[in-house]
């Protein structure tokens, strides 16, 4: 038997554009600093980016056992998983939602985690069938939502808070990328996508804003590069505000009820 891990958490978005992938690659890894197994699932079936921003390299695929199942890859001590891994960037996925829902079903259940502690999704943009997908077939002790602070990110996100709770999915937190930007020479900072729209969502759901990202020019050049902002500067304040989100992450996780049921169980 391969155990399951113990809590499986999406983060997801409303619309595309919010910067949830890179925020998704530096909270895993931040989570992974802290001590914890952590595995990334890149559930993005569409427009899979896991593997670009962990540099991982893209002839790498992942070995089988058993001519079934598949071994994570890893990378900055995660264990992840990617449809990236399995075709290429020339091969783009033109599926109707039922076949993307279908490979969903497969990275999920036929990837080997072993002993993880966590279980970090990378949701695709929207609340279709991925995320109705994902709801059902493994027990979500949360999702965490990622927007800016721009207008219409926050109608979208609004969304996705509102999908999460249909299907009995609680939110544990909003996390606000791109909040402000500070000028490299001068030092001023200004809320390029407006001020305290995150906040505001937070308050208006009762649920906790995990962090405030800045928009940086850091952050998107070591994504770029395939090193996290956590790995390439972990000194630097944008390493620290995503150590926070980490921390706030597992301290609203712990005041959720265990799931119910298995959250995902393979045996071989």
């Amino acid at each position: 038997m391969v155990s399951s891990s113990r809590q499986v958490v999406a983060v997801a978005s409303g619309k595309g554009g919010v910067g949830k992938s890179t925020v998704t690659t530096n909270l895993a890894v931040a989570l992974s600093q802290q001590g914890l197994s952590v595995g990334l699932l890149d559930a993005d079936i569409y427009g899979p980016s896991q593997q670009h921003m962990l540099g991982v390299a893209d002839n790498r695929t992942p070995d089988q056992q058993d001519g079934e199942f598949l071994l994570p890859i890893e990378a900055y001590g995660l264990k992840t998983m990617s449809m990236g891994y399995l075709t290429t960037a020339e091969t783009p996925m033109v599926w109707r939602g039922p076949m993307a829902s279908s490979a969903l079903s497969q990275l999920l259940e036929k990837t080997l985690w072993g002993d993880i502690d966590l279980l970090l999704v990378d949701m695709p943009p929207g609340t279709g069938d991925i995320q109705l997908t994902l709801s059902q077939r493994a027990t979500l002790s949360g999702a965490v939502i990622v927007t800016t602070p721009q207008d219409i990110a926050l109608l979208d996100a609004r969304k996705g808070i509102e999908m999460f709770q249909k299907v009995d999915v609680p939110v544990l937190g909003l996390i606000e990328n791109m909040s402000s930007h500070t000028c490299p020479a001068c030092g001023h900072s200004e809320p390029l996508f407006g001020e305290a729209g995150g906040e505001n969502l937070a308050a208006h759901y009762a649920v906790p804003l995990l962090a405030q990202i800045p928009l940086s020019r850091a952050i998107r050049e070591q994504s770029d590069q395939g090193r996290p902002i956590v790995v390439s500067e972990p000194e630097g304040q944008e390493a620290q505000i995503y150590q926070q989100a980490a921390t706030a992450l597992m301290d609203s996780l712990a005041q959720q009820k265990p799931a119910s049921g298995p959250v995902i169980s393979m045996s071989d």
